[in-house]
């Protein structure tokens, strides 16, 4: 079983032999070697890319007093044009239910946004976002263009475009997955 060189992948990631893809006439296992070993390198670097994206918004995030997920659930209340249900963003974020009403416990602690009974059903319960939510989501998206300037700062303009380009490619080709 071939295991990456990088601490950060554990057996788990490693290509079974398997599932290797076979050698294509005209090229030689070595070709085939070299491409699985390249594509390894390209994910090992968006794996680093995404890491060192997060530390940048983690710091970012901080004076503000919030976490990248009580952000990424800020912002997705933010995309409904009225108040949600909790189960529908359990649903939007790809998580269980339970880790929604953590988020919202500490959302609505700050006040950044506040439970309310929904009007047709008293089981409901929605999420509104408050004054102080929507300014904080302010700040917020002020940090996060901070941290994609602090990323892309060695990139023209064009390359930037490029690579929105490729990332489009690869985020819109994924199948949808549900763990």
């Amino acid at each position: 079983m071939d295991v990456p060189d990088s601490p950060d992948v554990g057996a788990a990631d490693a290509v079974h032999p398997a599932d290797a893809s076979p050698v294509a006439p005209g090229s030689s296992a070595r070709d085939g070697d070299r491409d699985r070993d390249s594509d390894g390198m390209l994910a090992e670097q968006l794996l680093r890319l995404t890491r060192r994206l997060h530390r940048i918004q983690s710091r970012q995030l901080e004076p503000i007093g919030i976490t990248p997920a009580q952000f990424r659930l800020l912002r997705t209340v933010a995309t409904y044009d009225a108040a949600p249900r909790m189960a529908d963003l359990a649903q939007r974020l790809d998580v269980v239910p339970r880790a929604v009403t953590t988020l919202v416990d500490a959302l609505e602690a700050s006040g950044r946004v506040r439970r309310a009974p929904d009007p047709d059903s008293r089981r409901v319960v929605r999420v509104e976002m408050t004054d102080e939510g929507r300014a904080t989501l302010r700040s917020l998206r002020d940090a996060r263009r901070a941290a994609a300037e602090e990323i892309l700062a060695p990139l023209t303009a064009g390359q930037r475009e490029v690579l929105g380009g490729l990332l489009s490619a690869l985020v819109d080709g994924m199948p949808e997955r549900r763990c």
